[in-house]
């Protein structure tokens, strides 16, 4: 991978993590506990808890991304970025675009 575009992908990764670390603060926020005393109705609480466990799944799935960007960003300068794990071909720099995080080529990540 050339430095060019290595540089294009430190800063999507720096990018997406600012994003991230703000959906992140935000989704907390959504999910804390619903306190018995706040006056909503039955169906009401049981709407706001369905919309906290999407907001759960979501905020855990961000977490994880989160996780996962720190990681290439500690990479990224390594030969090893861009190359992937299972059949040690270079990762598309379109792929890498859009997931940076990516580990495993298309091929390799749909054979999972």
């Amino acid at each position: 991978m050339r430095k060019e575009e290595k540089e294009i992908l430190k800063k999507k990764i720096e990018d997406d993590i600012a994003k991230l670390k703000v959906q992140i603060a935000a989704l907390e926020e959504k999910t804390r506990p619903i306190t018995p005393d706040c006056s909503l109705g039955r169906l009401t609480r049981l709407e706001a808890m369905g919309e906290q466990h999407v907001n759960n799944r979501v905020l855990d799935e961000s977490k994880l991304r989160l996780i996962r960007l720190q990681n290439a960003l500690l990479r990224i300068d390594k030969p090893v970025f861009g190359i992937c794990i299972k059949c040690d071909d270079p990762i598309g720099f379109e792929r890498m675009k859009i997931r940076p995080e990516s580990i495993r080529c298309v091929e390799c990540a749909g054979n999972r």
